[in-house]
């Protein structure tokens, strides 16, 4: 149940939902095809436990944590996005741009972090919002980033084909500045991270505790008694010679 967490620019109610929508995307299973969808490296894995001085479970205990955890990560990106779809005028739509507001005439691009888009993507993106303020010479677009170098609200400057470009109305925006642009008050981020620690406690004591279900190990097992030798049969069985593979 929501408590109040004095946030002016969002109902108790709609951060506890929006808190609550995120967890329940968390993830907290993993099996031997979701672990080796990528297709386990059993080379890199025999290093890491030797240089590292774990073992062979260490290692794949940590690669399976390091894949749950890279799930997680896409569903933050959820949370940054979505909570906008509860401030007046502001729209989260299926397709097209993260976030709009039809009335300002600005479309946003969201990122976790500033260093997520490669060279191509950029310029993709920028191509796109390029092809916006075209169409619309009223209209805005943003590219923000939740975890940016710096505070900022600048022109965005791209290199397009050797050439740099930059036009005002194509603008880079840390998370802060964009929170200030929707709810008009300068800390609203700021005070969002405040209370986040509280509403997650409230939304986890609430449900039913979640705890990670890893059946990497019982599945390896079922391939060969010796786990090593499991690790290299995954990805290597039917390469020659495998089939009498003996571990020292």
């Amino acid at each position: 149940m929501a408590n109040d967490y004095g946030l002016s620019f969002i109902a108790n109610e709609q951060i506890y939902q929006h808190v609550k929508e995120t967890i329940d995307k968390y993830r907290f299973k993993i099996n031997l095809k979701e672990f080796n969808k990528n297709l386990v490296d059993p080379i890199k894995l025999t290093f890491d436990a030797k240089v590292y001085g774990k073992s062979i479970q260490e290692i794949i205990e940590s690669e399976s944590l390091r894949q749950i955890d890279k799930s997680n990560t896409n569903h933050i990106g959820y949370f940054h996005q979505n909570i906008f779809k509860y401030f007046d005028g502001w729209q989260v739509p299926k397709k097209g741009y993260d976030v709009i507001n039809n009335e300002r005439r600005i479309f946003v691009e969201m990122k976790n972090k500033h260093n997520t888009m490669n060279s191509s993507s950029s310029q993709k993106t920028y191509m796109k919002m390029q092809s916006t303020i075209i169409r619309d010479d009223s209209a805005t677009c943003y590219l923000v980033e939740a975890i940016a170098k710096d505070s900022q609200d600048i022109a965005w400057r791209v290199s397009l084909n050797g050439e740099s470009f930059v036009n005002k109305n194509i603008r880079r925006m840390s998370i802060d500045k964009f929170y200030a642009l929707v709810t008009g008050k300068a800390t609203a981020f700021k005070e969002l991270c405040e209370v986040l620690p509280q509403v997650i406690d409230d939304v986890i004591a609430s449900h039913t505790s979640h705890h990670i279900e890893n059946s990497v190990f019982d599945e390896l097992n079922e391939l060969s008694s010796d786990l090593v030798k499991s690790i290299y049969l995954l990805s290597f069985k039917n390469y020659e010679g495998f089939s009498s593979l003996r571990i020292k």
